[in-house]
């Protein structure tokens, strides 16, 4: 009786290992897919873009042009003006542009989710700039901007304004009108966001809140804002990884300026890839905006428990 229970028992342990077998190398399958993707169009780019970092090469030669250079490409960012200039300009787009898009969103989105009917029908066409052609939304601002016939500029002059700015192609305004028209197109996809946060935020707490007497204000700064603490931090990381990565207003709308007003990182190094052909430094300031965007982000993480009240 022992020994057959025994072999009973090795039989089904057996079975168990097959079955388990089994499904390992279903979900290897599934996976595979996918892994080998990212193997192809990530992880392989990213080894070459750092070992090309450290060459020389315009790519229309060949792969025999490539000449090693060391560190030399990033020694030369700390003597080239544009990447200065650039990177001044992310830093300043970031710090303008993801703190508006934070507060905006989160009004907009209290106001459509309290205080006003047809919310759903209001919501879809804020968030229409967001998934537009971004060509189409470029020429319409284009546009409105034009400084001398522009409707905005024609409407600054009614209203006694005798030299409104010249907006994107003065070097004062120009980084500001391309923050303005990016605040405008990604809004909408904040207070989505927003709203879906909102939805999980106990209405008990502010019927508990109106009985002890708290305003709308007070409501909205002390219950509404620390409740959705965790989709604000969210919304800030993807939004400063997102505003490192701003290329396509800058590409249709000012090429980079007037002068350097508008070049940011990613335009700069598209155009050192592809305009210029020098792939090794290109992916040498791929990289240095990499390190940016990587300490900005563990510095986020490292005092998420700050912003949010988890």
């Amino acid at each position: 009786m022992a020994s057959m229970a025994t072999g009973s028992g090795k039989a089904a342990e057996k079975q168990s290992m097959k079955a388990s077998t089994k499904e390992n190398i279903t979900g290897f399958l599934f996976i595979l897919p996918g892994f080998v993707g990212f193997v192809i169009f990530i992880l392989i780019p990213v080894a070459m873009s750092l070992g090309l970092s450290f060459t020389e090469w315009n790519f229309l030669k060949g792969w025999g042009a490539i000449e090693f250079t060391g560190l030399e490409n990033f020694i030369d960012l700390f003597s080239d003006d544009w990447f200065k200039a650039s990177m001044i300009n992310n830093l300043v787009f970031t710090a303008v542009t993801v703190p508006a898009l934070l507060v905006l969103g989160l009004i907009m989105a209290e106001i459509i989710n309290r205080h006003t009917y047809g919310g759903k029908g209001i919501r879809a066409m804020i968030f229409i700039p967001y998934i537009a052609s971004i060509v189409a939304v470029c020429t319409v601002w284009q546009v409105l901007l034009q400084p001398s016939y522009g409707p905005i500029n024609q409407f600054l002059m009614s209203l006694g304004i005798e030299n409104p700015p010249r907006w994107l192609v003065d070097e004062r305004w120009a980084l500001a009108a391309v923050m303005i028209i990016n605040i405008w197109t990604q809004v909408g996809y904040y207070v989505a966001v927003y709203m879906a946060g909102l939805k999980n935020v106990p209405l008990d707490l502010y019927e508990a809140a109106a009985i002890d007497g708290a305003n709308a204000r007070q409501q909205f700064l002390y219950i509404t804002v620390p409740m959705v603490s965790p989709t604000t931090f969210f919304l800030g990381i993807m939004g400063i990884i997102s505003s490192f990565k701003v290329f396509d207003l800058i590409s249709v709308l000012t090429q980079g300026g007037p002068g350097n007003a508008t070049s940011v990182m990613a335009y700069y190094i598209y155009r050192t890839a592809f305009q210029d052909f020098k792939m090794g430094y290109a992916c040498a300031l791929a990289w240095a905006l990499f390190v940016v965007i990587f300490i900005v982000t563990m510095i986020q993480w490292k005092y998420q428990k700050n912003f949010t009240n988890e």
